[in-house]
């Protein structure tokens, strides 16, 4: 029995830990940033999910570098430059991913290495002191300030926005694009606008968990949804509500045990999804 109430007592010490650090602001923001990146990520994700673009939505991601690193070099906020170059590179990659189907991996392997090269460079060649570059790569999402918090919602209400407005289309070229083509929707155009959707959530995720992490958080949660329920809505609700629970149980643990937490809500993530398969079976 002592284990167990030795780990009953862990268990309210770190509740108790977590409480009490409400009062701060910067866990405040921290938690309204994860219910606002989860929402995104439930969404995005499960077309992610569906329509098997998780190798694009890395590239996208990596590539993103390139996009801080203008940031740096030309001393303008780096997540705009991520934003647009992220942006560009989605498209890209993209457009390669339609036209060349039989070669997309490997010219979408060198875009994703490109842009993470163009990124190390320019912040080589900045001069002076590169602060947060590392929060970048890994996350930071304690260190989220109120004023971004105002464009992870708007980001989120364009997400929202646009699925609204072409939820029948998206689902058309992520089911039978043959159909979507004989029906004359636009494809090729409805593809790109959905990976220019990837992008815009990839710049919220890289503040919670990296740049190197964004992938999992992106695909994890819709992964793990897509096992147990029968439509693209209820993937999406349950999506989002495993992003919120993972991150706010890797957020509480990262806090109580001082570790990183980007590291530790995908930990908890993947976990998630090794114990959902296991079930699955």
């Amino acid at each position: 029995m002592q284990p167990m109430a030795r780990g009953i007592q862990r268990s309210v010490t770190m509740i108790e830990a977590m409480v009490q650090a409400l009062q701060y602001e910067f866990m405040q923001n921290a938690i309204v940033a994860s219910l606002l990146v989860s929402l995104a990520c439930g969404l995005i994700g499960s077309f992610i999910v569906i329509n098997r673009m998780v190798f694009i939505s890395g590239g996208v991601a990596h590539a993103a570098y390139g996009g801080i690193g203008l940031g740096y070099y030309f001393a303008f906020n780096p997540l705009w430059g991520a934003f647009v170059f992220s942006l560009v590179m989605a498209l890209a990659m993209g457009w390669v991913a339609r036209k060349y189907q039989q070669r997309s991996d490997t010219l979408i392997g060198v875009m994703w290495a490109l842009g993470m090269a163009i990124g190390i460079m320019l912040i080589d060649l900045t001069k002076g002191y590169k602060a947060d570059v590392a929060s970048y790569l890994f996350g930071s999402i304690l260190t989220v300030p109120r004023q971004e918090l105002w464009l992870m919602a708007g980001l989120d209400m364009l997400i929202i926005i646009l699925l609204f407005l072409l939820y029948k289309e998206f689902l058309a070229i992520s089911f039978d694009p043959v159909y979507a083509t004989t029906r004359n929707l636009p494809v090729d155009i409805l593809y790109l606008t959905l990976v220019a959707a990837i992008a815009l959530t990839v710049v919220m995720v890289m503040q919670l968990v990296g740049l190197i992490m964004v992938i999992a958080l992106l695909s994890i949660p819709a992964a793990i949804a897509g096992q147990y329920v029968r439509d693209v809505p209820q993937m999406m609700a349950v999506a989002s509500g495993l992003g919120m629970v993972f991150c706010g149980v890797g957020l509480a643990l990262s806090y109580s045990f001082n570790l990183s937490s980007g590291a530790t809500i995908i930990l908890v993530a993947s976990i998630a999804y090794l114990i959902s398969l296991a079930f699955r079976r």
